[in-house]
C-alpha cells in the first residue's frame, strides 16, 4: 500500500484527511482559566514505522512517538520538548492527537489510539509530563481499531467522558467512558453505530454542541442513515435521516 503525505499534528474538532495543515487546537471539554505550572501547547506524532501492516487509515505508516510542546509558565517560562517513544510492539495508530482538559483543571491532556502488535488499540490518555495516565484496555486482538468520536461531559454529571466506536468495520459498536479520579470506566454502549470505513484517512460524524445536550453523530452501522446519540435520562438516538455522502454527516454538526 503506498505512503500518504504524513498526518496532521494536531486534531481540529472535525477530523480532516491527511497532509492538512492545522492549528492548535481542544479537541472539547471544559476549560477554566486558572494558571498552570506545565501546560501542553501542541502535540504531534513522530518516527512514522512500517512496523504495524494494519493499514486501516489508507497508508502503510503508523506512528513510533509522540511530540509534546510543553509551557512552563511563572516568572521564567520556557517551552520544551518531551518525546514519548513506544517499545517496538505498539504504535499510534492515529490521526492526530486531541487536546483534552479531561479534568477540568485548565490544562490539556493528550488523548491518542495506541495499537499493541497482539492486542489491537486501546484509547490513551497521557499528560504534560509525558506519563500514560489511563487508557481502555486493548480490544484483544491484532488489527482491531477503534475510532474516536468526542470528548464532554456527555451527562451532566460533572465529570468528562469519552465516546468512540469500538470496531467500527465489524462491532460497529459505540462506547462511552468517563474519566474520574484518574481513571477511565465505561458507562454504556449501544451497538449498530459506525463513524469508519476501512482506507478513509479520516473519521466521519463527531460532537455537536449546541448549548443543551451534547449529541455523538455517527451512521447506522450500513451506512444509511445519520444517527444522533444523546442523554435524555438515559441513552437514546434519534435518525436524523438518510446518509448520503461524507458532507451530510458534516452538515448534520452544524447547530
Amino acid at each position: 500500500m503506498p505512503s500518504k503525505a504524513p498526518r496532521p499534528p494536531v486534531c481540529r474538532w472535525h477530523h480532516r484527511a491527511r497532509g492538512a495543515t492545522l492549528m492548535l487546537c481542544l479537541w472539547l471539554a471544559g476549560a477554566s482559566s486558572a494558571a498552570a505550572s506545565e501546560e501542553i501547547i501542541e502535540a504531534r506524532f513522530t518516527e512514522p514505522t512500517t512496523r504495524y501492516a494494519h493499514g486501516v487509515l489508507g497508508d502503510d505508516l503508523e506512528y513510533g512517538a509522540l511530540e509534546l510542546r510543553v509551557e512552563t509558565r511563572g516568572s521564567d517560562s520556557a517551552q520544551t520538548l518531551r518525546t514519548i517513544r513506544l517499545p517496538q510492539d505498539r504504535v499510534f495508530e492515529d490521526l492526530s492527537p486531541r487536546l483534552v482538559d479531561m479534568d477540568s483543571d485548565g490544562k490539556p491532556e493528550v488523548i491518542v489510539i495506541e495499537s499493541h502488535a497482539q492486542l489491537g488499540a486501546q484509547l490513551a490518555i497521557y499528560d504534560a509530563s509525558g506519563t500514560k495516565i489511563a487508557a481502555t484496555p486493548h480490544i484483544g486482538t491484532r488489527f482491531r481499531w477503534l475510532a474516536p468520536i468526542g470528548a464532554a461531559d456527555l451527562d451532566g454529571d460533572g465529570y468528562t467522558e469519552i465516546a468512540y466506536i469500538d470496531r467500527p468495520h465489524l462491532a460497529k459498536t459505540l462506547r462511552i467512558w468517563r474519566y474520574k479520579e484518574g481513571a477511565l470506566a465505561e458507562i454504556a454502549s449501544l451497538p449498530g453505530l459506525t463513524n469508519h470505513r476501512i482506507g478513509e484517512d479520516y473519521i466521519s460524524g463527531g460532537l455537536r454542541d449546541c448549548g443543551k445536550t451534547p449529541e455523538l453523530i455517527t451512521a447506522s452501522a450500513d451506512w444509511s442513515r445519520i444517527i444522533s446519540v444523546a442523554y435524555n435520562g438515559g441513552w437514546t438516538t434519534s435518525d436524523l435521516g438518510p446518509f448520503t455522502g461524507r458532507q451530510s454527516l458534516n452538515q448534520a454538526l452544524e447547530c
